[in-house]
């Protein structure tokens, strides 16, 4: 969705409101008197003329609706957050990696065919490396193309083999086609059996895994990959290094 439909559409929302202003001040009760009230056409050309006589009325307006509307999505997606943390930190159905016992956790959805994904693999990485209590639950989200439920699929097969940190960083790390010979070479290469691995990619349980992460995904709000939650924040996009420590120190603190 582009940045002007976003605006189109909030200006729609805030115009009836810029419009019952107007009214109520040129309405009847300010011609009250000798004066007949002002027709609708006549208050619809003031309207139209103080508009384009003061178009930061309607960039305010704008603005203001905005901000109105994303802190109603912080909240909630906060309380979707709250009301979600058993899904969230403890599927059984979702790989664990860093220290399973770490005493912050960090849930990371992603898409193994998105750039950014691919971009901040390696921060990720590196925050597990340097904070060694640090817990880390991947939720495989593909919703870019058919090549990202193919290799998500396989991701979750090859967790049923106990290799799914390995295999997880080889398709990261992939910079090519996706399709079903490569993520076979690339399981091969890991140590995983890729007839078994064809099998499990099929099976009910890995299945039922995407579907959950799907709606886990829409109840908290998520429109895209990658995606963190950190404690109690969600945080969409790829942040740095800096970034990372910064949030899972804010959520340790708590």
């Amino acid at each position: 969705m582009t940045a002007r439909t976003d605006l189109g559409r909030i200006f729609l929302r805030v115009a009836p409101r810029i419009l019952l202003g107007a009214m109520l001040l040129v309405g009847p009760g300010m011609a009250a008197g000798a004066e007949p009230p002002l027709t609708k056409g006549e208050i619809e050309t003031i309207i139209r003329e103080y508009l384009l006589s003061h178009p930061e009325v309607i960039l305010e307006s704008v603005r203001t609706a905005q901000e109105r509307q994303r802190a109603e999505e912080r909240q909630r997606a906060g309380a979707a957050l709250l009301a979600r943390q058993d899904e969230l930190l403890r599927d059984p159905s979702s790989p664990v990696g860093g220290n399973p016992d770490g005493d912050v956790t960090v849930v990371e959805f992603f898409d193994y065919r998105c750039g950014h994904c691919q971009r901040v693999a390696p921060t990720l990485a590196e925050l597990v490396a340097e904070d060694r209590n640090v817990r880390v639950v991947y939720k495989e989200l593909p919703i870019l193309s058919p090549e990202s439920l193919l290799a998500a699929q396989a991701a979750l097969a090859a967790n049923l083999q106990g290799k799914y940190a390995p295999f997880h960083r080889a398709l990261m790390a992939f910079d090519g086609p996706l399709g079903q010979a490569a993520i076979l070479a690339i399981a091969s290469q890991v140590g995983l059996d890729p007839a078994r691995l064809q099998v499990d990619m099929r099976s009910r349980a890995v299945q039922e895994a995407l579907q959950k992460n799907d709606a886990l995904a829409r109840a908290i709000g998520l429109r895209g990959t990658p995606a963190f939650v950190i404690g109690s924040e969600l945080i969409p996009g790829a942040p740095d290094l800096a970034g990372l420590k910064a949030l899972v120190a804010r959520a340790r603190g708590r």
